[in-house]
């Protein structure tokens, strides 16, 4: 098992991409922390992983409030130990234009998908740097890359994101703390649904594709470095630079 002895704290664990890192990490030998807003979604995750054999802890947290977030790591570092692995998934989406969005909306959308990714960090951060060692994976998108119409909000954060996570991974380097970020295309999610309901999903990629991406990195040699992985379609065209 690839990830035997290892702990992880994944956000947004319910449902989605972060429901299949959950069960992909815990398949491979790693003591989970699933954390959601939902308890049912989240109980579900965790109680998969304790009938195939796993180790995991479901806690119910909104990423976008620090205490919530301090109060989860230190439940799962007394559960399982100091946490070796962060995957910062939790997200949310509503497209429209600019004009559009409320002050209010974008406020949320920001706290949302970037605001809860310094949060998640900051809150495990001090046991690796005492450490001297860990991963941080962060769930992008590619609208953190390319600029998609009446995505302004999502695409402001996500790129936001994928600068802080190349950012990281030079100041943290020095504590042998990795980070990375992963940038899928169209996922098939709920999420996606709900956001996208007309759009054909057939050759959409599932969660269990970027699941694979967060294990690769998360088992990734020390003597190598991975900024950003960038997921798209296999009928899609690349993504420009």
């Amino acid at each position: 098992m690839q990830l035997n002895g290892k702990t992880a704290f994944i956000t947004g664990a319910g449902r989605g991409i972060g429901r299949a890192i959950a069960l992909c990490f815990a398949r491979e030998g790693c003591a989970v922390t699933a954390i959601a807003r939902t308890a049912a979604e989240v109980e579900e995750t965790a109680e998969t992983i304790r009938k195939e054999g796993g180790k995991a802890l479901a806690l119910v947290c909104d990423v976008t409030r620090p205490e919530h977030i301090t109060e989860a790591v230190q439940k799962a570092q007394a559960h399982f130990g100091p946490i070796d692995i962060l995957v910062n998934n939790a997200g949310g989406a509503r497209f429209k234009p600019f004009q559009d969005i409320p002050l209010a909306e974008w406020q949320q959308i920001l706290d949302t998908n970037l605001t809860s990714v310094y949060h998640g960090i900051q809150a495990v951060l001090p046991s690796m740097i005492e450490r001297r060692t860990g991963r941080i994976i962060n769930i992008s998108s590619v609208t953190g890359i390319k600029a998609i119409q009446h995505q302004s909000a999502y695409c402001a954060a996500k790129h936001a994101v994928n600068g802080l996570t190349k950012s990281l991974a030079l100041e943290l380097r020095e504590y042998g703390i990795a980070v990375h970020a992963i940038c899928p295309g169209g996922v098939k999610t709920r999420l996606a649904e709900e956001v996208m309901p007309g759009r054909d999903k057939t050759n959409w990629l599932l969660p269990q594709d970027i699941a694979q991406t967060a294990l690769y990195l998360a088992t990734q040699s020390h003597r190598a470095a991975t900024d950003i992985i960038e997921i798209r379609r296999f009928d899609s065209e690349p993504l420009a630079r």
